[in-house]
């Protein structure tokens, strides 16, 4: 996914080279960079309506972020609508023709219809775009564990077959920023329910065990006397939320040459990202967000 070190006060969006080669899109996820919002380290583009920022500072980034989206009018002075959904960790998924009056509760979006920017809200969560390549139809998705378990971007594939008779090895997906393994620890409840509903889910999850020094250094002490609290320390267990999604592409037909998942981990990167996890629930929002041209 190219990215560009510049300065942090200018914006700057993260954009798949898979999806960059379809003239007819506009595509791109953005990043804390280049805004006005000055709660979260000044010059944040925070693109939620949160309760510690302004809604006109939300209302400003997010017309500096079309802006660097391409999604303009042909005369440069206003900006394609904006479509976004009262995110509910579901696997619903909403054809889009034109801006609903009231946000839709759901958590993927599908359309052919020229001229709109579909857009999912993140903050470790992943945004995944999808676009066929043929049909010019796009989908956008907001996949946390939650809406992973329940397939939701596997559900996402189907529905652009569904709606646009798309072949899934003509789309192209891009897996935007969010929790990587490497950091994205969860409870024992969520390998649970992962492997009720894939035959590969241990595959998804890491254990490490915690390290105790005092242990390290003198293990005939563990050995002979165990103190109160001094039992075996329980493991770590981290989920690819990444890898979950990509196996669910490849899954329902997507290539995996078409497949972008090398976006950075949020929890990795908070000078370049908002994470919740790592900025422990204080953050702002991030954008995956796609349209397509008109002729």
């Amino acid at each position: 996914m190219a990215t560009h070190r510049i300065a942090k006060n200018k914006l700057q969006l993260l954009r798949s080279e898979k999806l960059g080669t379809l003239a007819w899109l506009v595509h791109g996820f953005s990043t804390r960079l280049g805004g006005v919002s000055r709660v979260y380290g000044g010059h944040a583009l925070n693109l939620g309506f949160t309760q510690h920022d302004s809604r006109a500072a939300v209302e400003r980034n997010r017309a500096l972020f079309l802006k660097e989206l391409g999604a303009a009018t042909t005369t440069g002075r206003n900006h394609w609508p904006l479509v976004t959904l009262r995110q509910i960790h579901s696997d619903l998924i909403h054809r889009i023709d034109r801006v609903p009056e009231q946000p839709l509760a759901a958590d993927g979006m599908v359309t052919d219809t020229p001229g709109l920017v579909l857009a999912v809200l993140t903050a470790d969560c992943l945004p995944i775009i999808l676009a066929d390549r043929k049909r010019r139809a796009v989908g956008v998705f907001h996949a946390g564990w939650r809406g992973t378990v329940k397939r939701i971007v596997e559900k996402g594939v189907g529905e652009m077959r569904k709606h646009f008779k798309s072949d899934p090895r003509n789309l192209v997906a891009a897996i935007g920023p969010g929790v990587r393994g490497c950091c994205y620890e969860v409870g024992e409840e969520v390998r649970t329910r992962f492997e009720g509903q894939f035959s590969y889910a241990s595959s998804l999850f890491r254990e490490v065990k915690e390290s105790d020094p005092v242990r390290e250094k003198y293990p005939l002490l563990f050995l002979t006397a165990r103190a109160p609290g001094h039992g075996e320390l329980p493991a770590k267990l981290f989920l690819d939320l990444v890898d979950a999604n990509r196996r669910q592409l490849l899954d329902a037909g997507v290539l995996a040459k078409n497949i972008d998942a090398e976006a950075p981990c949020t929890a990795c990167h908070p000078e370049l990202l908002f994470s919740f996890r790592a900025e422990k629930g204080v953050t702002g929002r991030l954008m995956g967000a796609a349209g397509i041209r008109r002729e």
